[in-house]
């Protein structure tokens, strides 16, 4: 019988921390007029992908959407299913395993210095808000004009703040415990 090493169950436990984390991040949650609400759920894909690379960090998000796709109320407002999941805001949820995917990704690239953490999270915001805007555009029928006014503008000076947050949390975090190099 073949056993998980420690190295990979370690992995799988902090993968599936940080999808708990993402359903945490996502309870603290503003509601906007227009349904997209300002969350801390990209905060926590950020985190995800430069603490456990582009392989868990991205897992560690597709667990977190099939609990939400299973109809545990993970999302914001404690929604769950694949009616919260595929609404106009489903692509901005979708978009969390992108962002983790993206920065996982790019600071293997550019290194973990504080201001390359920050390069690589705002990949990830891009990758996010890109999805989510194209998939609020399909769902509602908007131009992409009012999509960026309703989806995107008004969320970049949180995402600045929480990219701050998540670069320092991560420099601090690999300093206090080292993980190895990411797959």
């Amino acid at each position: 019988m073949k056993t998980l090493s420690h190295s990979r169950l370690r992995q799988m436990v902090l993968c599936a921390l940080f999808a708990a984390l993402t359903a945490v991040c996502s309870q603290i949650a503003v509601p906007m007029p227009w349904g997209v609400p300002v969350n801390l759920a990209l905060f926590s894909a950020y985190l995800a992908g430069s603490l456990l690379g582009p392989l868990w960090g991205t897992v560690s998000q597709v667990v977190y959407l099939a609990l939400a796709l299973i109809g545990i109320p993970v999302m914001a407002g404690f929604a769950g299913g694949p009616g919260a999941l595929f609404n106009k805001t489903g692509g901005y949820v979708l978009g969390y395993v992108v962002a983790a995917l993206l920065v996982g990704a790019v600071q293997g690239m550019l290194g973990r210095g504080f201001w390359r953490l920050c390069g690589a999270m705002v990949v990830g915001a891009f990758g996010c808000y890109a999805l989510g805007t194209l998939w609020f555009m399909v769902v509602t029928g908007t131009g992409l004009w009012q999509s960026l006014v309703w989806c995107v503008l008004p969320y970049l000076p949180g995402d600045a703040i929480k990219i701050a947050l998540a670069a320092g949390l991560t420099m601090r975090l690999n300093r206090q415990f080292p993980l190895k190099k990411h797959r």
